[in-house]
């Protein structure tokens, strides 16, 4: 009997270092965007596709996560992510939405892939300068913080549509002077319409971010260190996913 319960004694108490160890496998919700910014992210036939899809996949099968990507409008998102209904988001940056975060701390990883926000326009109209620009159209949801001042003060017009392919057909259509958002997108879009491919470029000479996603956490703010030691250790493999998807098209 007693050493049964030696034997137990070890066995319980190596079993509760199990569940101490970081890092061990877990059931994850991650909150994704509810629209399709391929081939970086974006919800396709009810699936979560893309470059950050590949990253995220390798990342929980290395570390024996399992996770459910959902799918939900911007603003909702921010809730679900401040109120813990989600345990991960992505695409995130610090500089994004102070007003939706409640006040909340929030875990933000390493850079996972680089874009740049900037202007699409007509190739063979190329503007001289943001003064040429009086319409901007983007994606419903999405700030163009770039042409914030411009904006403001009423000089540029913006427009809104649901997803790239109608937006980037105004811009070739004259209806507006160009569009706004992720570069890699818009031309990875546009070199997929039959009549549309090599007609639009990014003008980087207008009004452009540069920055990245990254991954974050309220609510676990322990996976998102997790997350970064994954990064450092597979730089080659994140890189090869990002060659492959364009995810950084026209960002290099």
């Amino acid at each position: 009997m007693w050493l049964g319960s030696v034997r137990g004694g070890i066995v319980a108490a190596s079993l509760l270092c199990l569940v101490s160890v970081p890092g061990l496998a877990r059931d994850l919700v991650v909150g994704v965007e509810a629209i399709d910014y391929s081939p970086v992210y974006g919800m396709r036939d009810g699936q979560f596709r893309g470059a950050a899809r590949d990253i995220l996949d390798a990342f929980a099968a290395a570390q024996g996560h399992r996770l459910t990507f959902q799918a939900l409008p911007i603003k909702r998102l921010y809730a679900e992510l401040n109120h813990g209904g989600i345990d991960l988001k992505f695409p995130d940056s610090p500089d994004w939405q102070p007003a939706l975060r409640q006040g909340r701390a929030t875990a933000f990883s390493k850079p996972v892939i680089n874009y740049i926000d900037g202007t699409i326009v007509r190739r063979e109209a190329m503007p001289e300068g943001p003064e040429a620009v009086h319409s901007l159209g983007t994606i419903a949801g999405f700030t163009p913080f770039a042409w914030g001042e411009r904006l403001r003060t009423g000089s540029v017009e913006l427009k809104e549509n649901s997803s790239f392919e109608p937006l980037l057909r105004q811009v070739q259509t004259k209806r507006i002077d160009g569009a706004y958002g992720n570069v890699a997108v818009a031309l990875n879009t546009a070199d997929s319409i039959p009549g549309l491919a090599g007609t639009l470029a990014f003008a980087p000479n207008l009004p452009h971010v540069a920055d990245s996603y990254r991954l974050s956490s309220v609510k676990a703010p322990e996976l998102i260190a997790e997350f970064d030691e994954w990064l450092g250790k597979n730089g080659k493999l994140v890189a090869d996913i990002i060659a492959r998807t364009g995810a950084e098209k026209g960002v290099r």
